[in-house]
């Protein structure tokens, strides 16, 4: 048993084998997954798991180069969280959602949690360590 980081042992596993440029999505409770991308289902209730809690987790499992969420993303409190949470090497972009939802097809995992904050959606993709 790991002593701490993310103990799920499906997520762990996509993360670990991620490539450079592949794709995961941290997800709100509402954003569709696509047919053929796995969906890693977080939630439990209305609220929880937040997406800035698992995004945080998430980031802090693999290394990131570049961040993607919605120009639609207003809230400020979410967007500060989001932006924060970033590595100061990793970029960061916006594109209109309906654009996102496009780029998710490509994900290897999509991770839904509860949250219920509209927009709250990051597509990272993959870098590498050295």
């Amino acid at each position: 048993m790991r002593p701490d980081g993310l103990w799920h042992p499906r997520l762990m596993e996509i993360l670990v084998g991620l490539g450079h440029t592949d794709l995961i999505v941290v997800a709100d409770a509402g954003l569709p997954v696509p047919r053929g991308v796995e969906r890693i289902d977080l939630v439990w209730s209305r609220g929880e798991p937040g997406f800035l809690p698992v995004l945080s987790a998430v980031l802090g499992e693999a290394v990131f180069e570049h961040v993607t969420y919605a120009t639609e993303l207003t809230h400020q409190a979410t967007l500060d969280g989001l932006i924060g949470a970033l590595a100061p090497t990793t970029s960061h972009s916006q594109l209109p959602h309906e654009q996102l939802k496009l780029i998710t097809a490509g994900a290897r995992a999509v991770v839904r949690t509860g949250e219920t904050t509209p927009y709250a959606n990051a597509v990272l993709h993959a870098g590498v360590a050295f």
